[in-house]
């Protein structure tokens, strides 16, 4: 009995933990939202710059298979997870207060970029540490008949929809704020926020989670060796490189349509802010319908059938760009706040299934570095997207005045969505990783 309850507190422990972690890095959407908006009004850059130091700032995501082997294998006083939490809050509280102070006139386009990669750098830190503690607690059996195993993902459900929260919430406040407020002030109220969570975390002592001892605790060399063992599995490595590809492959125009809704449209801040809350808050109910209703169905029909949508949304985008939903009386911002909204996030659906299969994948011992070499893929794939997104744009004659192009991208992008469905045969049907499990 007493250790039911024990068992019953660690379970609350690590809720906690991942909750308050996975809300606050929902929340990044928050100071990201002024970061935006500093960059265009207040510095002025051009679209293209704007998507390049956007994608740019995700270098220090790909590292993330550093630092999953490293917090792996390497201890600080006994523990491996929440110290580097507490690290990556540091760094990024450190990051935002410093852009905060440094006033309108005080930061340079090179400086902001420096505390922008420091922030993403501790999120970084944060995110794989996380990830780790989810990968790893899918991997326990159940103490009990009674008990469900982690891995029918419950607990990656639970950590997506509160990032999903945290999305929805820095969304809302981040629309209104930006007209009310300097984005100085969001980075600082981002900033404080990130300093409690640090504290929190500071509070949490590791043996009270209830991990899983790790069997490999046995330094950085041989993690790493670990690490390239379990990449040689096909399953795992086709796996991940398809999920890379899928995203890579696709040329990113955020920037580009950010500007159009913006200058070409005149699409207020708040509108933007209420899409996103929209974006947020569909991710959220994918969450909940997945975690009620999809569980059973194959990875690879879901994570196909997402990337289908995404190429119909696509040419969605075209025929807004091109008016006929203004035609039929659909005004523009109704269509940002349903469609682009939704078109935004509908990009990460595809992650909490994929999240969920590459868990049951993960060999015991290196879960946190394979989960963030996944992670560290899809960080690159991004920036990859994004570089390919600027040389589209160009290729189309499409700049800060001049729209007429973006119709011929948009399909272009539908079309480069559409590429890697005919290799989606890479990734394992659920049926066939049972079978090799048992």
């Amino acid at each position: 009995m007493v250790a039911a309850v024990s068992q019953s507190e660690s379970g609350r422990n690590r809720k906690l933990l991942l909750g308050i972690g996975y809300l606050v890095q929902g929340l990044r959407c928050f100071p990201w939202m002024g970061v935006i908006f500093f960059l265009k009004d207040g510095l002025r850059v051009e679209p293209s710059t704007l998507q390049i130091l956007q994608n740019s700032a995700n270098l220090p995501m790909v590292a993330k298979p550093f630092y999953g082997i490293l917090s792996d294998s390497f201890y600080i006083f006994g523990q491996h997870r929440v110290p580097y939490i507490a690290l990556g809050a540091f760094l990024q509280a450190l990051s935002w207060i410093a852009i905060a102070i440094s006033g309108k006139s005080g930061i340079s386009f090179f400086s902001i970029t420096f505390y922008l990669l420091l922030s993403n750098l501790g999120a970084s830190i944060v995110e794989v540490a996380n990830d780790a503690m989810v990968a790893e607690t899918a991997k326990q059996r159940p103490s009990s008949k009674k008990t469900k195993p982690s891995s029918s993902g419950e607990l990656q459900s639970f950590v997506w929809m509160a990032s999903s929260i945290g999305g929805v919430v820095g969304n809302l406040i981040g629309g209104v704020a930006i007209d009310k407020f300097s984005p100085q002030m969001m980075f600082l109220v981002y900033g404080i926020l990130l300093c409690f969570q640090f504290l929190i975390t500071l509070f949490i002592r590791e043996s009270s989670l209830d991990l899983p001892k790790n069997p490999s605790h046995i330094g950085f060399k041989k993690q790493f060796l670990e690490l390239l063992n379990a990449m040689k599995k096909p399953e795992i490595l086709y796996s991940i490189t398809w999920f890379a590809f899928s995203y890579a492959v696709i040329p990113a125009l955020t920037g580009t349509m950010f500007y159009y809704q913006t200058e070409h449209l005149k699409i207020e801040s708040s509108v933007l802010g209420i899409s996103k809350v929209f974006g947020q808050a569909a991710m959220l109910l994918w969450g909940v319908v997945y975690n009620r209703h999809l569980k059973s169905i194959s990875s690879r029909k879901l994570i196909t059938a997402v990337q289908v949508s995404m190429a119909i949304f696509m040419i969605s985008d075209f025929l807004f760009v091109k008016g006929v939903y203004q035609q039929i009386g659909l005004p523009d911002s109704v269509y940002v706040v349903l469609i682009s909204g939704v078109l935004e996030v509908l990009y990460f659906f595809k992650i909490l299934p994929f999240s969920v299969l590459m868990a049951k994948l993960c060999p015991p011992g290196c879960e946190g570095s394979v989960m963030a070499f996944v992670m560290s893929a899809i960080a690159l794939a991004f920036i990859v997207s994004g570089y390919f997104g600027v040389a589209l744009a160009s290729y189309v004659g499409v700049n800060g005045d001049d729209f007429s192009g973006l119709p011929q991208g948009l399909l272009i992008q539908a079309v480069c969505t559409l590429l890697p469905i005919f290799r989606a045969s890479w990734i394992p049907e659920d049926v066939k990783l049972k079978g090799k499990q048992n």
